[in-house]
């Protein structure tokens, strides 16, 4: 099998990696337009089975070029380039993954259904930790009930070690992050799809040690389509953020004030991003080379089951791992990717097309597939 990689950043290293690690890989390739730095748990594998590759993605005919021949194509790249990805994937005979990110995107990516249909080709949008992982979890726990009430999602990618004022560290562009801080969140209530502002509905959870008291609140993205899936059958479908208790103050009162808005004003006669502005001043306070982060993912499914009202829980906590230098947040998305990637290449998917992971993958063989990776998933109820 030889796959492409479309992105070489941290999640698009992670998945590189874990595909290399699979003994029927014959070949996997990394393409983006900055070929250095080379993720230093891939340079191992260079002059290997390991190729890096320059190519622009916006240029229809590069991306072609690097797809032909290809099993499988795994899109670590931002969102907007999602759409075209699978439809070029498509059209050189390879299965397509992406960490999605953009439900729009999704749903536009669904009318290549019929054609993937036709080549016999696996098309799965919105892999990677949230969305991804945490639906195929709730997707799982929905299938066991005989009646579904609520089902709720819990993500953080957070330091080990916090500092404050954010008690944050870089997991993945802030750019993303503050995307999601500043964009309506999509959930269900009372069985109808509806929006609530991000930043809102702040509660506190607890988690086992270390981990400790965390607090959430509304983020958009982490639901996928499944409200549009659910609506008028389960009451509650939403997605939370978690953060060290007191971040959601801060960062509503530095939204509030204007300093996240994508919007160029004029300072001086000079156009200003705020937002990029205001990335670059706290990018060296918020870095952590040395990596130290941990992702906590919490998944709950209540109703009823034998006439009896029924609660599952999934857990899972994951580090960074100081061996290969690939962090926790890259090891539950981009491992992510990956396992679904390989399981599209094996037939494993529930059968071709587009479909989003709790659609079109086992939640058995893929708790399995992580378990495989030290991701553990922790059931109770």
């Amino acid at each position: 099998m030889r796959f492409l990689v479309l992105g070489g950043g941290a999640q698009g290293s992670a998945a590189a990696y874990d595909l290399l690690q699979a003994e029927d890989v014959r070949e996997v390739v990394v393409a983006d337009l900055r070929t250095e730095p080379v993720h230093r748990a891939l340079q191992p594998h260079l002059g290997g089975r390991l190729t890096i590759r320059r190519i622009d993605a916006s240029s229809g005919r590069e991306v072609s070029a690097a797809m032909r021949g290809a099993t499988g194509v795994l899109c670590a790249l931002p969102y907007y380039f999602n759409l075209e990805m699978t439809r070029l994937a498509l059209e050189a005979g390879a299965h397509y993954a992406d960490l999605g990110g953009n439900t729009a995107i999704v749903n536009r990516q669904r009318h290549l259904d019929g054609t993937a249909r036709e080549k016999g080709l696996s098309v799965t949008p919105d892999i990677g930790l949230a969305p991804g992982l945490v639906n195929i979890l709730a997707q799982a726990g929905i299938a066991e009930m005989d009646r579904t009430n609520s089902v709720r999602l819990w993500v953080g990618g957070l330091p080990q070690d916090p500092k404050p004022p954010l008690n944050y560290q870089i997991v993945y562009s802030l750019e993303g992050v503050f995307d999601y801080y500043v964009t309506p969140a999509e959930i269900l209530r009372d069985g109808r799809r509806t929006t609530v502002e991000a930043l809102s509905g702040l509660e506190e959870l607890d988690f086992p040690a270390p981990v400790g008291r965390l607090e959430a609140f509304h983020t958009g993205g982490g639901t996928s389509t499944l409200p549009h899936r659910y609506e008028g059958r389960i009451g509650v479908v939403e997605y939370k953020t978690l953060r060290y208790p007191g971040h959601a103050r801060i960062m509503r009162a530095i939204r509030d004030l204007g300093l996240l808005s994508d919007r160029d004003v004029d300072y001086n006669g000079h156009r200003i991003n705020p937002r990029k502005f205001f990335i670059e001043q706290i990018t060296p306070l918020l870095a952590n080379e040395q990596g130290g982060d941990m992702v906590v993912a919490r998944v709950e499914v209540a109703g009823e089951k034998d006439g009896q009202p029924a609660r599952i829980r999934y857990e899972l906590v994951d580090y960074h791992d100081p061996v290969t230098g690939i962090t926790a947040m890259a090891r539950t998305t981009g491992f992510s990717l990956a396992a679904t990637a390989l399981m599209q290449a094996r037939g494993e998917v529930s059968a071709p097309g587009v479909g989003t992971p709790d659609e079109v993958i086992r939640p058995d063989l893929y708790v399995e597939e992580l378990g495989r990776r030290g991701i553990r998933v922790v059931r109770s109820g």
